[in-house]
């Protein structure tokens, strides 16, 4: 298995970790939900729970260096050959990869719009949105577009792919969100964005908002789809998988509350209200844009750009898993599982897209949601709240509790280990475990 390089491995776990959910997803709930008092209790989930997740990928990853599959036999105190069912959580990742496809084609479709015309009214942006999602030929172009691009990357491997392309957009990512900021501070309503994401008012607060803020803690890291397991094994052995895995989160959450922290002093130097919803970035903040002129454009299409670039990091990494499972398990060569897993992926976002449309709608939906939706809802909901949960469990009562002393303790204290195997054991489950309840309730 070719090895990340330690910058490597961080840049490409935060690239997997950064996508939409920080850029688009965190702002909107954040905005739903109050602000402050939602930031930090997402701040607490993050470091309690999110971060425990995190760390017990990476070493079950580095510890085991092979496919999520053999991880879990390999590490397990018996070697029991049972464990290799926990690699259906592989499949997650290429689930999840169709839609995700679709909606960053989405995007890409904005950067292209976005030189030519923005739409001044909120009504037409709005139109102009649900437009898109029904045509077919246009989806399906972009949809292709980002598939190939993906499949493109994942074929040149760890090193000259993934390592690669993450090493030049999660920077330029960086430097686009970076000149958004300092311009967001030039304007006057930035200190009452600032005031909205950072000063709590309890008041906001009730159940939804606890489940929302773990919810967003837990699938912004790309917990519980073998991600992280996967890229753990590509690391030097002896890495510190503590100190990367600190790394990660802080990079991760530092993008959510810098992309807030823009979007908020946008909304608000133009008079718009927080809770936007999910229409925030395709329908209120393209009308925003549109009220500032030429400055307007430019700054749409880095926004748009920026959402693109945290996209394809995210998605290169969501195929890796399924790739190294039937590379390692079924011997197939490198290229032969790309294009297994590309047509998988490719077809299901094909399904997922034509959903939507009115001419196969019907078709294609059940129980009041259709492809698009279940295949969020399954993947979001149960298959990866269920991995997370069973990485949890696995640690804390099928793996040597010295053998994992003795790791941690090459790199962290007793103190620190002890804390962390008392979240994993029994706080991570129980919490993760309320999520997936209250999600399914959500069926009836």
């Amino acid at each position: 298995m070719n090895k990340f390089s330690r910058i490597g491995f961080i840049l490409a776990a935060a690239g997997s970790a950064v996508g939409l959910g920080n850029i688009w997803k965190f702002p909107y709930i954040t905005g739903e939900f109050g602000g402050g008092a939602f930031v930090l209790v997402y701040l607490l989930c993050i470091l309690l729970i999110g971060l425990s997740v995190f760390i017990a990928e990476s070493f079950i990853g580095q510890y085991a260096e092979s496919n999520v599959s053999s991880a879990f036999v390999k590490t397990s105190s018996k070697k029991n050959p049972l464990w290799k069912y926990a690699g259906f959580m592989v499949f997650s990742g290429l689930i999840i990869l169709a839609f995700y496809s679709v909606v960053l084609g989405w995007i890409l479709h904005y950067v292209v719009s976005s030189f030519s015309s923005l739409p001044s009214e909120a009504s037409i942006a709005g139109a102009s949105f649900a437009a898109l999602t029904k045509d077919i030929n246009t989806q399906i172009f972009y949809h292709t577009l980002i598939s190939v691009t993906v499949i493109y990357i994942v074929l040149k491997g760890i090193k000259e792919g993934i390592e690669k392309v993450n090493l030049i957009l999660m920077p330029l990512l960086a430097l686009i969100l970076f000149g958004l900021l300092l311009y967001a501070l030039s304007l006057d309503s930035f200190s009452k964005a600032m005031g909205f994401m950072f000063v709590p008012d309890f008041s906001k607060i009730n159940a939804d908002a606890l489940l929302a803020a773990l919810g967003q803690a837990f699938f912004t890291l790309s917990l519980g789809i073998g991600t992280i397991l996967t890229y753990s094994a590509a690391l030097p052995k002896g890495s510190n998988f503590i100190k990367s895995s600190l790394y990660v989160a802080i990079i991760d959450t530092s993008i959510a509350l810098i992309s807030g922290l823009i979007i908020f002093t946008f909304l608000f130097e133009a008079g718009a209200p927080s809770a936007a919803g999910p229409g925030l970035v395709f329908i209120s903040l393209p009308v925003i844009f549109s009220s500032w002129g030429i400055l307007g454009q430019v700054i749409a299409i880095s926004f748009f750009m920026a959402l693109v670039f945290a996209g394809i990091t995210s998605a290169v990494s969501m195929i890796e898993p399924a790739l190294m499972f039937f590379i390692e398990r079924f011997k197939m060569t490198r290229r032969s599982a790309t294009v297994l897993c590309g047509a998988i992926f490719y077809i299901l976002g094909i399904i997922a897209l034509l959903s939507m449309s009115d001419e196969y709608g019907s078709l294609l939906s059940f129980s009041g949601k259709n492809a698009f939706d279940w295949m969020d809802f399954i993947t979001s909901s149960v298959m990866m709240p269920l991995a997370a949960i069973l990485t949890c469990v696995f640690l804390g009562y099928f793996v040597d509790k010295k053998l994992l002393q003795t790791s941690f303790e090459k790199h962290t204290s007793v103190l620190v280990f002890n804390i962390w195997y008392m979240l994993v054991k029994y706080l991570v489950p129980l919490a993760i475990t309320i999520l997936l309840i209250n999600k399914l309730g959500l069926i009836s």
